[in-house]
């Protein structure tokens, strides 16, 4: 496939996405390529870790190809964003259980899908230019990919601040946040990666890990703590609007271009992965419960109209202005029944 470079090198499994004028984005053929090398490595003992990179220095993976997700749901069609978001989630749940050592090395913007894959390996790194975000508010979606587990685990309630806002994290963000391990110079990389195929041990990446220069999140923890420890969009937005200052100020312009019904869905999806133990299985059937649901009863498509279509920036959200109704979170996030989210088959 000439978007994506799958092969075994040294001792190395070597994954390289391979569309760098299209930011690298995921489309369903990459997502199952890396599907199907994983499973191929599992047993292979001629493979010691896999390595996961990118080409260009725009992008490790700005997220999923989302024209046929759009192209189908606007034709009534559900089933085959219903089948993508699926079999996503499992290569997000392989990657994080597997059994080996997963190195990626995430340049640029790693965004929505490209955090399923780059963000829940053993060995998580990032350089000066990563940028890192959740951005599904903005479409109409939620945090997932598994991402929500990350948000969740986070500290000072940064992960709803980061999952409601949208906002970009740059190397030390990342870290703090979570979604990263290590920074390593990125001109480090290339000699780095040559070494572990030479000699199949991750250690190494924890041995080229330097400081990594301050980022914004550190000195944001206690407004994060205090605004978005609320138990619902309202009472964010309620804490939020009381208070005259620049954070007040800026987050409620970032709160504001997002939809309404995604970020109240995120502010519940968090609440209840902390309540009822962060896994990453329990937060990848609470993201499928929306996305299952998404293209007909969210703002997904009008999301994707406005960012990314017809490119107007101007959404027709649904609760724009106005409260969401706690049944309009509730009937989202409702157990699909037959319809929910496997695992045991594929990964058992």
């Amino acid at each position: 496939m000439s978007d994506i470079h799958i092969r075994k090198s040294g001792q190395a499994g070597r994954i390289t996405f391979t569309r760098p004028k299209a930011l690298n984005a995921m489309s369903y053929g990459m997502c199952m390529a890396i599907d199907e090398a994983l499973r191929d490595w599992a047993d292979d003992d001629s493979v010691q870790l896999v390595v996961i990179d990118a080409e260009g220095g725009k992008a490790f993976c700005a997220g999923g190809d989302i024209a046929e997700l759009y192209d189908t749901g606007t034709k009534g069609d559900y089933s085959y964003g219903r089948r993508f978001w699926r079999d996503e989630y499992r290569v997000n749940a392989r990657i994080f259980e597997y059994k080996k050592p997963v190195v990626s090395f995430m340049q640029g913007f790693t965004m929505g899908g490209g955090v399923g894959i780059g963000c829940h390996g053993t060995h998580r790194v990032v350089g000066e230019s990563s940028q890192i975000a959740m951005p599904e508010v903005g479409i109409g979606l939620v945090p997932d990919v598994g991402g929500s587990l990350m948000l969740a685990l986070a500290p000072d309630h940064l992960g709803e601040y980061l999952g409601m806002t949208a906002a970009r994290m740059g190397a030390d963000d990342a870290i703090l946040a979570g979604f990263a391990d290590c920074f390593i110079p990125q001109e480090d990389w290339p000699a780095l990666i040559a070494a572990l195929e030479e000699t199949g041990s991750a250690k190494l990446v924890e041995d080229a890990a330097q400081p990594a220069p301050e980022g914004k999140l550190r000195g944001m923890r206690t407004d994060t703590a205090r605004h978005f420890s609320k138990d619902s969009l309202e009472a964010i937005l309620e804490s939020l609007e009381a208070e005259d200052s620049a954070f007040a100020a800026g987050t409620l312009k970032s709160l504001n271009r997002n939809a309404p019904l995604s970020m109240a869905c995120t502010a519940e999806m968090l609440r209840r992965l902390r309540a009822e133990g962060p896994a990453i299985r329990r937060a990848l059937d609470l993201e499928y419960r929306y996305t299952f649901r998404a293209m007909e009863k969210s703002d997904f498509l009008e999301g994707i109209r406005a960012q990314i279509i017809d490119k107007d920036r101007n959404p027709q959200w649904q609760y724009a202005g106005k409260a969401v109704p706690a049944q309009a979170v509730e009937d989202m996030l409702a157990p699909l029944g037959a319809d929910a989210l496997t695992f045991e088959e594929e990964l058992s």
